[in-house]
Protein backbone atom coordinates (compact mmCIF):
# COMPACT_ATOMS: atom_id res chain seq x y z
CA UNK A 1 0.00 0.00 0.00
CA UNK A 2 1.16 3.58 -0.72
CA UNK A 3 1.37 5.91 2.13
CA UNK A 4 -0.92 9.15 1.65
CA UNK A 5 1.46 12.36 0.09
CA UNK A 6 2.45 14.79 2.55
CA UNK A 7 1.59 18.31 1.66
CA UNK A 8 5.01 19.28 1.61
CA UNK A 9 5.44 16.29 -1.46
CA UNK A 10 5.46 18.12 -4.63
CA UNK A 11 3.75 15.04 -6.55
CA UNK A 12 1.10 15.57 -3.53
CA UNK A 13 -2.72 16.28 -5.40
CA UNK A 14 -2.38 20.17 -5.93
CA UNK A 15 -5.40 22.49 -5.33
CA UNK A 16 -6.56 23.90 -8.64
CA UNK A 17 -7.81 27.46 -9.64
CA UNK A 18 -8.62 28.60 -13.14
CA UNK A 19 -7.73 31.86 -13.56
CA UNK A 20 -7.64 31.56 -17.68
CA UNK A 21 -9.84 35.11 -18.65
CA UNK A 22 -8.31 37.23 -15.74
CA UNK A 23 -5.85 40.06 -16.75
CA UNK A 24 -3.23 41.86 -13.99
CA UNK A 25 -3.16 41.72 -11.09
CA UNK A 26 -6.26 39.18 -10.49
CA UNK A 27 -4.22 36.24 -11.03
CA UNK A 28 -1.88 37.12 -8.62
CA UNK A 29 -4.28 38.30 -6.03
CA UNK A 30 -6.94 35.05 -6.51
CA UNK A 31 -3.15 32.83 -5.57
CA UNK A 32 -2.52 34.73 -2.63
CA UNK A 33 -6.23 34.28 -0.97
CA UNK A 34 -5.95 30.96 -2.14
CA UNK A 35 -2.97 29.89 -0.66
CA UNK A 36 -4.14 32.10 2.66
CA UNK A 37 -6.64 29.68 3.38
CA UNK A 38 -3.91 26.58 2.61
CA UNK A 39 -1.54 24.79 5.12
CA UNK A 40 2.02 25.50 4.81
CA UNK A 41 3.11 23.14 2.60
CA UNK A 42 0.38 22.32 0.25
CA UNK A 43 0.82 23.29 -3.30
CA UNK A 44 -1.53 25.45 -5.82
CA UNK A 45 -1.70 24.42 -9.16
CA UNK A 46 -3.13 27.99 -10.87
CA UNK A 47 -3.87 28.11 -14.63
CA UNK A 48 -3.70 31.31 -16.51
CA UNK A 49 -4.01 32.36 -19.91
CA UNK A 50 -2.36 36.14 -19.26
CA UNK A 51 1.01 36.73 -20.62
CA UNK A 52 1.94 38.72 -17.42
CA UNK A 53 1.44 36.05 -15.55
CA UNK A 54 4.81 34.35 -16.06
CA UNK A 55 6.30 37.03 -14.25
CA UNK A 56 4.27 38.32 -11.97
CA UNK A 57 3.85 34.98 -10.37
CA UNK A 58 7.21 33.89 -9.56
CA UNK A 59 7.83 37.46 -8.32
CA UNK A 60 4.78 37.41 -5.95
CA UNK A 61 6.25 33.92 -4.56
CA UNK A 62 9.59 35.22 -4.31
CA UNK A 63 8.47 38.25 -1.84
CA UNK A 64 5.80 36.53 -0.04
CA UNK A 65 7.89 33.51 1.07
CA UNK A 66 6.46 30.57 -1.29
CA UNK A 67 8.27 28.47 -3.40
CA UNK A 68 7.46 28.37 -7.00
CA UNK A 69 7.47 24.87 -8.40
CA UNK A 70 7.84 25.83 -12.18
CA UNK A 71 5.19 26.43 -14.86
CA UNK A 72 4.08 24.31 -18.06
CA UNK A 73 2.85 26.05 -21.54
CA UNK A 74 -0.22 24.08 -22.85
CA UNK A 75 -2.99 25.26 -24.88
CA UNK A 76 -1.87 29.03 -24.89
CA UNK A 77 -2.34 28.84 -20.64
CA UNK A 78 0.54 28.66 -18.30
CA UNK A 79 0.10 26.49 -15.20
CA UNK A 80 2.47 27.79 -12.25
CA UNK A 81 2.42 25.18 -9.44
CA UNK A 82 3.15 27.31 -6.10
CA UNK A 83 3.79 25.65 -2.74
CA UNK A 84 2.71 27.64 0.06
CA UNK A 85 5.36 29.00 2.54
Amino acid sequence: MTPDPTPTDPDATPHRYDARGLICPLPVLRARKLLAAMAPGEVLEIISDDPVARIDLPHFCAEAGHDHLGLTDADGAQTHRIRRG
